[in-house]
Order: structure tokens, then C-alpha cells, then sequence
């Protein structure tokens, strides 16, 4: 887990306590679902976080294995 966090903390450089500013955020989840970045409101980020909660939890177990795999 400490490779995931390590992910959601450099995804949300300079907005660890609003990742939904975070533009690279925002555009992941344009890239992963369509919305438009430049358009999303707090609630569409959080909507879609919800939304995908578990697609975004394996994503986030999938990173914790790669950083986890590169200390051995």
C-alpha cells in the first residue's frame, strides 16, 4: 500500500489536500472516461471517484505491486 500512496501523492503534486484541483487528475480522468478537463466540477470528480471506486482501488493495488516490485 505504501506504493499506492506513494502514486496518489505525486499524482496530486501541489493539491494533496484538493486532488480534485489537480490538473493532471483531471486529465486522467478525461483520458479514462471522456468528460472534458476543462469543464469538470468538484461534484463530477467526485462523482465519477465514487462511481469507479473499484476499478480506481485496483489501480491503485495494481501501482502499490509495481513500486513494491522495483525494492527487491
Amino acid at each position: 500500500m505504501p506504493g499506492a500512496l506513494s502514486f496518489l501523492w505525486n499524482a496530486t503534486r501541489g493539491h494533496q489536500l484538493r486532488p480534485w484541483r489537480s490538473e493532471y487528475v483531471k486529465w486522467r480522468i478525461e483520458t479514462y472516461s471522456g468528460m472534458k478537463a476543462e469543464s469538470m466540477t468538484t461534484r463530477d470528480i467526485l462523482r465519477f471517484t465514487w462511481k469507479e471506486k473499484r476499478a480506481l482501488l485496483r489501480f491503485l493495488l495494481w501501482t502499490g505491486k509495481l513500486h513494491g516490485s522495483g525494492d527487491r
